[in-house]
């Protein structure tokens, strides 16, 4: 006869092994770098950290792999404290309003020797559906995509002049077992 504890082991178990293999993103070793162009001769560098949620991913079974990732808006950092401050605030990210940036995966394909997820990124308040391509090397997960920043609202009132549309980001996400 089994006592609860065994039958908890076993429930878990089991569930582990049919949900598939969860990672939990190593947070201080993740962050999201972006690149954007600044009065068309300049460019200016940051990142975001805080980088939470879930992540289901085995090369071996992409049907079940799952992105539910989310980053700290208000972590936005450009070396420059003035304009990290105007980049919370309304004109921009608003980080009061929307203190999250996230990406939900829909699909997760391999595509020669490197992956793409296509899912939804909400950014503002404002939801799109993106496509990011991504390598994987041990447990780091790497991807570059563009987004023009007036699909999210940022920065409406701001001229292209002042500052470019679009938006480089290369994410890095290191993933440690959640074992």
């Amino acid at each position: 006869m089994m006592n609860n504890k065994t039958l908890i082991l076993l429930t878990s178990f089991f569930f582990f092994v049919l949900t598939g293999h969860a990672q939990e993103i190593n947070i201080s070793a993740s962050k999201i770098d972006f690149t954007i162009s600044n009065f068309k001769v300049n460019t200016v560098e940051g990142f975001f950290n805080g980088m939470s949620g879930s992540i289901q991913f085995d090369e071996n079974d992409l049907s079940s792999a799952k992105f539910d990732v989310c980053i700290d808006a208000s972590t936005v950092n450009t070396d420059n404290e003035k304009r990290d401050k105007h980049l919370k605030n309304e004109d921009f990210f608003d980080v009061e309003k929307y203190p999250k940036i996230c990406f939900e995966s829909s699909e997760i394909i391999k595509n020669g020797d490197q992956y793409m997820t296509k899912g939804n990124l909400t950014l503002h308040g404002i939801t799109k559906e993106v496509s990011i391509p991504f390598t994987a090397n041990g447990s780091t997960l790497v991807g570059k995509f563009e987004i023009n920043r007036l699909d999210y609202d940022l920065g409406k009132g701001t001229g292209t002049f002042t500052v470019g549309d679009e938006v480089e980001i290369k994410i890095i996400c290191a993933l440690h077992s959640s074992n």
